[in-house]
Parts: C-alpha cells; structure tokens; sequence
C-alpha cells in the first residue's frame, strides 16, 4: 500500500485547494502540514512524495518564517532520496535554493494574474512537460524569482518576463514558479491582500481573466498531476536522462538563422532520450 504524500503549506493564504481534489482523485493520500500555524514538519521517512506550496515570503527570510530551513532541508533530501516532489512558486525558489541555485527580486519585476508560458527543449523528454501545449495557461503571483538553476537542473519553462518558471532538478523533483492550485476565489483574496503591489494596474480586468482562465488550468494540469501521481507510486517508471546540449552564444538576430535554431531545436526535443549507464 502507497504511503501518503507530504504536503506543507507555507501560508494560510495559499492552501492546497483544486490541487488536493486532484491528488486524491489518482489515489493520493495527503497528509498536509500548515507550518505557518506551527505543524511540526516530519521527515520523510514515512513518505512517498512531497509537494511544496507558495508564501508571500522569501526564500530566504528565516526571520520571518523559521521554518524554512526545515523546508530547504526536507527538499534537499527528497533530491538525494530520490522522492518525488513538486514544489510551487515559494516551493519552488525553497527546491532551488536548497540545492545551490539563487532567488531573487524578479528583474522584470513582479507577475500577476493569468498568464502564458512556454515550454523549452528540454520539455520535449520531461514525463510531466511533454505532453503539454506550447503555451499552456497558468496563474502567477510573485514578486522574486530563481535567479540561477542549481547545477545540474534543466529548464522546461519560461516567459519573456520571467526566464524561469519550470525546471526539473534531479530525476523526480519539479520546480514551477507559477500556480496550479488557485481558485478565481482565491486569486481575488490576494489581490485585496496586495492591494498596494497593484496600484497602476487594471484590477479588474486582470482578476476577469484570471475568472475566466481557471477552467482551462483545471483542463490542462490535472492530467500533469494524475502522471506526477504516477510517478509517486513508481518513481522508477522514470528513466535517467541526460539533457540536451544548451548553448550560450551571442544573440541570433538574422531571420533565416534564426528559424534554423528554431528548427534544430524542436528536433531536438523530439529525439529520443539518452540514458545513462
């Protein structure tokens, strides 16, 4: 029989919500733990997965929420255990941090409300990336951002304002910047909560969209948490692979160049896995 799934809630204001029903609807067991009212965090030990959510405080202010080094250390040994994880906007900069990568203020500054991102080469390989669309919708709200992968960690997605918003550290850990787990409820809550962060901004217009958007998160991403279910029952169903060669270079500015990159790229993607030894 499955052991439960770890779950630990940063803040009461970003609770587990559509992402639990989604969870227990492939068979999960959740054991939840709200270490903002002082849950005692456990170790892992007695679980098969560990699934991380979001806070409106940093990565690395300890002084303010003691219990993230507890965090940082219960993601770091899911990595070397090997369970799997999925960690969430907050969660994901904690899994980031953890295992050597940087967070910090977002340079193109903060993300609210619904919103596009894409996937990147190495998508094309990932278990729970590759079989999503180009652009799917999500939810973002943050205002840091990782900075810089840990080493040995792949990106599998981003945006134009925010170069970081997936990536897969390990075999089984998945880090997403943006939200799964809101509600049009829930999103509207925040927005009174930063008020002050919105000044400037159509209000309205952005909490219509993000009304409007849910319905299709629920569409794309319950299946993406119906196989990372899978995968917590049998983490071993996912091979070892390498990634794919990433290149850093001056920027490509010719037309025709540039659609050939486009073009050994999605190859790329679509090649079959190599694995390791």
């Amino acid at each position: 029989m499955s052991r439960p799934v770890l779950v630990v809630q940063n803040a009461v204001s970003d609770p587990l919500g559509p992402l639990g029903d989604w969870l227990r609807a492939a068979g999960m067991s959740l054991d939840v733990r709200n270490a903002e009212t002082g849950d005692e965090l456990p170790a892992l030990d007695g679980y098969d997965g560990l699934i991380v959510l979001g806070g409106g405080m940093s990565a690395g202010d300890d002084e303010r929420a003691r219990w993230l080094p507890s965090v940082r250390a219960l993601l770091a040994q899911a990595l070397a255990d090997e369970i799997p994880t999925l960690a969430i906007c907050l969660g994901a900069q904690l899994l980031a941090v953890a295992l050597g990568g940087r967070v910090g203020p977002n340079p193109e500054g903060p993300e609210f409300g619904a919103q596009l991102v894409a996937k990147r080469a190495n998508a094309g390989t990932d278990p729970l990336f590759r079989d999503l669309p180009i652009t799917p919708d999500v939810i973002q709200w943050h205002f840091d951002a990782v900075l810089d992968l840990p080493p040995g960690a792949v990106l599998l997605a981003g945006s134009p304002t925010c170069e970081v918003q997936a990536f897969r550290a390990g075999r089984v850990a998945w880090g997403i910047q943006f939200h799964i787990e809101t509600t049009p409820a829930l999103v509207r809550q925040w927005a009174a909560e930063d008020a002050a962060a919105l000044d400037g901004y159509d209000v309205e217009r952005l909490l219509e969209r993000s009304d409007a958007v849910h319905a299709d998160i629920a569409e794309v991403w319950q299946p993406v948490v119906a196989i990372f279910a899978g995968i917590v029952e049998d983490p071993a169903s996912v091979p070892r692979t390498r990634p794919l060669r990433m290149v850093t270079a001056e920027p490509v500015t010719d037309p025709a160049a540039i659609r050939a990159a486009l073009a050994a790229q999605m190859q790329a993607a679509h090649e079959p896995p190599t694995f390791d030894q």
